[in-house]
Order: structure tokens, then sequence, then C-alpha cells
């Protein structure tokens, strides 16, 4: 709304200072300082307000240190990284552009979704909170729209390097980008080029079907939001992890949008060009302040949980982030806490059951899954277990950024 009020503002009375608002960077540190601002100061208002209602975590009993004490801390926290992300791109994002809108909607159904899951745990003491197959399918259809807008809206374009070649000398002699077109191309590390179109799925098979290749992509999108917004929630365990994690996720993400917007910097690191995605930069500002704000308040001792109301909506606005910059398949890497934390469920739950059938006793590999919870039986302070997971996550932040220039 700021954005369109001064772009009048400075083509009707050029007033000084007006036409800052046009420049992206400025704009993008004015959502974080608002974010930051929003969920500091109102952050522990939220937090009064939800101890007043009895808004709090039942905990399960699950043997490890400090676990009782978290008995009674307020819950639904996600409503604070919720809010701060939302004013400050409603007042200051272009919200005509294609993928705020986008994000928009990924923030406010998720986050519906997962009040519903905390609200049925709190309030109609139902510890399993929303039955999973509706989770499933809340996720389904936020995957199925994401991928219907992405695969069919005309905004949703990408620009190719050309580079042409004197054949005589063998060299290089020139290097543009093409026009704009729909292509269902993403990026991929350690291969020519580091592109990979989805249509080479089924493309293979017969030429005829290419045009179906909108159903491969559509089942990507839906699969990958479910995995990676599940993910989130697993690894909210401990405090500060989830948050602390997603933090520089989505640091690196503002990265990826800002020079893929930029057909200056695209073209300097020789990377795909994506038009009007330099808008999501502002959104990834104060998705991070917001996130910055909320660990204030959420490292260890917490002093609110996000629940589920945080926890899925992080992932799923993460996955749809990777989506629109195009690095959906850099994810394992990207978010690898996120990745080893539901591998340890899957594998625990796996061999424990197969050791059952054949043994007629369940084993473990992991103390207790997911992994953070087998560190913590181990001795290890959850303070420590998350800061050590943060490092984790910048040193495969950095190596998704370098990836891209592996070919």
């Amino acid at each position: 709304m700021l954005y369109y009020l001064f772009e009048y503002i400075e083509n009707a009375y050029e007033f000084p200072g007006a036409s800052l608002f046009q420049f992206l960077s400025f704009r993008a540190a004015l959502a974080v300082l608002l974010s930051l601002s929003i969920t500091l100061i109102y952050g522990n208002k939220i937090i009064l307000f939800l101890k007043k209602n009895q808004v709090g975590e039942t905990v399960r009993e699950l043997g490890l240190d400090g676990q009782i004490e978290k008995t009674g801390t307020p819950t639904m926290g996600g409503i604070i990284i919720i809010l701060g992300t939302l004013i400050p791109v409603i007042l200051i994002a272009r919200i005509d552009n294609i993928y705020i809108v986008l994000l928009i909607v990924t923030t406010l159904w998720m986050g519906l979704i997962g009040m519903i899951d905390d609200y049925i745990k709190i309030f109609k003491k139902n510890k399993r909170g929303l039955k999973g197959k509706f989770k499933i399918i809340g996720q389904l259809v936020l995957g199925l729209f994401v991928g219907s807008i992405l695969y069919f809206h005309p905004d949703v374009t990408v620009r190719q390097e050309i580079e042409t070649y004197n054949k005589s000398e063998q060299i290089k002699t020139s290097q543009v980008f093409s026009d704009e077109k729909k292509a269902t191309i993403t990026t991929i590390p350690m291969v020519k080029d580091n592109e990979f179109n989805y249509v080479s799925l089924i493309s293979w098979i017969s030429p005829k079907l290419e045009k179906y290749d909108w159903i491969i992509f559509i089942a990507v999108v839906i699969f990958i939001i479910t995995a990676v917004s599940n993910a989130a929630n697993l690894t909210d365990g401990i405090d500060g992890l989830t948050a602390g994690t997603s933090v520089i996720i989505v640091m690196a993400l503002g990265i990826f949008s800002w020079v893929s917007g930029n057909l200056i910097f695209a073209d300097y690191l020789n990377i795909m060009f994506i038009p009007r995605v330099g808008e999501v930069t502002i959104f990834i500002a104060a998705f991070t302040g917001s996130l910055i704000g909320f660990l204030w308040y959420n490292t260890f001792p917490a002093s609110v949980f996000m629940g589920d109301t945080g926890s899925l909506t992080i992932g799923a606005i993460i996955s749809v982030l990777c989506f629109i910059t195009r690095k959906e398949l850099l994810i394992p890497i990207l978010c690898g806490v996120f990745f080893i934390e539901t591998l340890s469920v899957l594998l625990q739950v796996g061999y424990f059951k197969y050791t059952k059938k054949k043994f007629g006793v369940g084993k473990r590999i992991f103390r207790m899954s997911p992994l953070h919870h087998h560190f913590q039986i181990k001795g290890f302070h959850e303070s420590k277990i998350a800061t050590r997971f943060w490092i984790i996550t910048v040193l495969l932040v950095v190596i998704s950024i370098v990836t891209l220039k592996i070919r």
C-alpha cells in the first residue's frame, strides 16, 4: 500500500524522498525493521494474551530433561511470525505481484490449518490435534493451487541465457537473455548449465506427451510442499531449533531471489533470470525479521512455542519460496536439517517395524527420534543442540550456493 502511495506522490508532486520506495533495497530494509519492531514490541503482548486465555502447551512425557518445566508454556506463537510477516508485506510490497499473492495465500492457508490443529490440542484436550488426513488434504489443496499458478499464470516466466559462438575460432562472441517464456525449468547442481526441465521426465516416452508436463510439475509441487511442511513440524521439538534454522535458510533464499530477479546479477553469475521475482525479496525480508523477532522469545528457556501454527506455515513458505526461485531440487541440501530430522523418524519407524516382524522384538537405530531428541537423551543440552544445528545449516547453505557454479 505504501509503495503505491509514494509512487503517486512522486509522480504527482515529485516530493523529495518519495522515490526511495522504487528501490528494492530500501523497501527490503524497511520490511526487516518493521517486522522486527512488530514481533519484538507486540510479541510480548501476544504471549501475555495467550497466557491469560490458557493457551498452554501440554507436554507428553518422554523422559527428557527439563520437559516438565515446559508444561503450560504458551503455544500458537506462530501467530507472532504470521503477523510480523504479513503486515510489512501488505504495507511495503507490490501486492499485484503474482509471487507475493502466492506467498500471502500460503501463509494464511497453512496458518489456518496450524491454528485449527493447535486449537484441538489445547481446548479439546486432544493431544493428536487435527487428524493427519485433514492436514494432508490441506497441504494437497495448497500444493495444487501453488502448482497450478506457477504453471499456468502468464506472469510466471523465465529468461534463459543464449550464447553464440564463432565456429571458426571456437570462441564465445556474445551472451544475451531470451525473451520471457513459460517453462518448467528449474535449477539443479552439478550438471551442464545447472538446469533441469520437468518435461524431460515424460518426453523420452513420446514427444506427444510433452503437453502433459503440467501433471508431473504439479505432482512434484504437492509432494515437496507436503514434505517440507511436515519436516519443519517434526524439527520443532526444542527451543529455537526450527526458528533459528529457518532464518538461515530464508536468508539464503533471499540471496537467490535478489540475484535471480536482477538482470545484471543474473548475467554476471550466469544464472537463470526470473522476471518479477525480485519483489519476493520484500516478503523474505519481512519473514526473516519476524523469525528473528520470534527467536527473541523462543530461545532457551522459551517464553512461547510456535506450535503447528508456526511450524507448518514456515515449512510451506520455505517450499513455495524454493519453487518461486526455482531452487526446489536444492532442498535436500539447503534444508538439510529438516531432511535429516525427517529421515531419522522414517528410519526409526521402519527399522522398528522390520525387526519386530522378523525377530518378534522391535529394535531402534536411535535412542529417540526425531534426531534432536536422540542427542537430548545422550546428555546434550537443548541450547547446544539448537546452536550446532544452526551451524550445520550455515554450512549447508554455503554448499547450496557453491553448487550453483559447479557444472
